[in-house]
């Protein structure tokens, strides 16, 4: 009977010391736990009450780059509102973000909080918003495209290189070879490149002949192309296939007589024989910027020689 009680009395002890074990351990890791949320949850804070840099404009402005200064959604909406407020205290006049794909969870709450779109990219969207008690000044995106084509002309055969496009909706027309001129590039290297990739003919930019200017456009822009007059260094074509249909040399009255070139191409060809009776042409100077020092290319009137 007494070892009974013992064997019972020490299992007991045995319970008590195991329980006493889980307690422990399990506050351990509750405390634990604890401090690991509060300690993130104070950095949450500390993160969301950190004003954003951004880079400062010309114009009182600031800009801030979601790849630069990146954050969770939670804190970037306690981080815009502290943002604004020290931006609005210190007088800012707009607020521009760039918002990569990444970070598209912003773009809500950026307009929840009044910021409208500016312009987009396929990587990013800018978004901007006027702080200042004033009308809004700020310039919409670039509203015009711009176009080059070439004249390329033989003077000895008095022919000019023209082009079918294969991809149009109505009947195709001949035309110049051309197209539009990427960002950062000039004039005359557009020109050169859309005729080598289209015609295989490598040319000598000499001077612009015309341009014609309209609206409403592509993408309801307005639109500038430019005709540049260009001499060939070869002769033999090799058309890209992916987007010419035709290509060919073709004498320049019967460009003018042809029933599938528009009028439009036509009144460029007649001045650019009247070029060849003046020889005066808008001609390429290059130079660099007096206060930025950067590549700046000056088009004027000059008398054009060795053409």
């Amino acid at each position: 009977m007494l070892q009974c009680v013992g064997l019972k009395l020490q299992n007991f002890i045995t319970l008590l010391r195991l329980k006493q074990q889980f307690l422990v351990r399990h506050h351990i890791i509750f405390y634990t736990i604890l401090r690991r949320k509060t300690y993130y949850s104070n950095l949450s804070v500390i993160m969301a009450s950190k004003c954003f840099k951004g880079n400062n404009d010309h114009y009182n402005g600031i800009t801030i780059d979601s790849n630069e200064e990146s954050c969770t959604s939670q804190v970037f909406a306690h981080r815009l509102t502290a943002s604004l407020q020290e931006w609005i205290q210190n007088k800012k006049r707009t607020i521009w973000f760039r918002v990569y794909l990444s970070h598209s969870e912003w773009i809500p709450i950026l307009v929840k909080e009044g910021f409208k779109f500016h312009h987009a990219k396929q990587e990013y969207v800018m978004l901007y918003r006027w702080l200042v008690n004033e009308e809004c000044n700020i310039p919409p995106y670039a509203h015009t495209n711009l176009g080059i084509g070439g004249f390329v002309y033989n003077e000895e055969t008095q022919e000019v290189l023209v082009l079918k496009e294969k991809y149009v909706n109505k009947k195709a027309m001949w035309k110049l070879p051309g197209g539009y001129v990427n960002p950062g590039e000039n004039l005359e290297e557009a020109v050169k490149r859309e005729i080598l990739e289209e015609t295989g003919i490598q040319t000598i930019f000499k001077c612009i002949i015309s341009f014609r200017h309209v609206h409403d456009y592509s993408f309801n822009c307005s639109d500038i192309y430019m005709v540049a007059y260009l001499t060939p260094l070869n002769f033999d074509i090799k058309k890209c296939e992916k987007e010419i249909s035709e290509c060919r040399w073709m004498k320049v009255n019967d460009f003018l007589k042809h029933s599938d070139v528009h009028e439009n191409n036509r009144l460029i060809a007649k001045k650019m024989l009247e070029f060849f009776k003046h020889k005066i042409g808008i001609i390429a100077e290059y130079n660099r910027h007096s206060i930025t020092n950067k590549p700046i290319c000056i088009y004027s009137i000059s008398k054009i020689n060795n053409i």
